[in-house]
């Protein structure tokens, strides 16, 4: 579900929400491959501290686990929507991250393809040299080592369906 970034600030702590402004569009472009990746962990981190509280909470609410306070917890809301907009931060990183290794897979494929094809234009159409792993002369055929079968195919298949017929005879008796 989208959420606006107000509904995202009131969320949030303010150092939070200075994290989770910088997994938005325009400026999580803007960020360097490092500070992105410092970013993810930061925003992980966070989101799986949102996450046990919100666990932590649910348990107190069903009466499951012991009060971390004087009273148990009566709604988790704010820790739901917290872990909410935490995760859809950590998403917009993943997907970025994901785009920018994706980029620099095509552009590594597109430089090793130039560099093969210079490489392939660079050494000549003379052929290879003589002291090479090549057959310069052809292949030399390799005699056939199996006898050959001198039953014709035919007369194989004649005999298994006489062979046939004469089980069916004796089993009809």
């Amino acid at each position: 579900m989208a959420m606006s970034r107000k509904e995202e600030a009131r969320a949030l702590s303010a150092d939070e929400h200075g994290l989770v402004e910088k997994s938005h569009h325009p400026a999580v472009q803007d960020l360097a491959d490092a500070e992105l990746a410092g970013l993810v962990k930061l925003l992980r981190e966070r989101r799986d501290k949102a996450q046990s509280e919100a666990h932590r909470r649910r348990r107190e609410i069903r009466g499951k686990g012991a009060p971390k306070g004087a009273a148990a917890s009566k709604a988790d809301g704010g820790s739901q929507l917290k872990l909410e907009v935490l995760a859809m931060a950590m998403r917009r990183l993943n997907g970025e991250a994901e785009r920018r290794r994706q980029l620099a897979t095509r552009i590594s494929l597109v430089d090793n393809a130039r560099k093969a094809l210079a490489m392939k234009q660079g050494a000549g159409a003379d052929g290879p040299e003589f002291n090479t792993r090549t057959a310069h002369k052809g292949m030399r055929a390799v005699v056939n080592q199996r006898a050959p079968n001198l039953v014709r195919p035919m007369e194989l298949g004649r005999q298994r369906k006489a062979a046939k017929v004469a089980q069916a005879k004796r089993d009809a008796r």
